[in-house]
């Protein structure tokens, strides 16, 4: 499961499609409730210059749910133009060519 981890305002403006919004400071509460504690999850913040997902992940991992980071964030999500969505519906970006190969998803690492 993708989780969201940003506050309110950052998720109206937009998120990765198929995400789940629990903000950092609601896990410990909602997640037992939300989501079975068998549930992989991948939790995201901003982007590479916060640590907001690193304490998400360890909010879940305290909960025992088997937990990652999405590198990048929401930021590099959108920058490669992977599918985003906002308050109002389907957010179209370009891919920015100085974080997503102009020949599609593989970068060949």
């Amino acid at each position: 499961m993708l989780v969201d981890t940003r506050g309110d305002v950052a998720w109206a403006q937009g998120r990765a499609v198929g995400a789940v919004h629990i903000p950092t400071r609601e896990i410990a509460l909602r997640a037992p409730v939300e989501i079975p504690v068998e549930t992989p999850i991948v939790v995201y913040c901003w982007g590479p210059g916060c640590n907001g997902a690193t304490k998400a992940a360890l909010e879940f991992a305290q909960l025992g749910y088997e937990v990652r980071e999405m590198i990048g964030g929401f930021e590099y999500w959108a920058r490669e133009g992977y599918p985003v969505t906002n308050d109002t519906g389907r957010v179209v970006r370009e891919p920015d060519l100085l974080t997503a190969p102009a020949a599609g998803p593989n970068c060949d690492c």
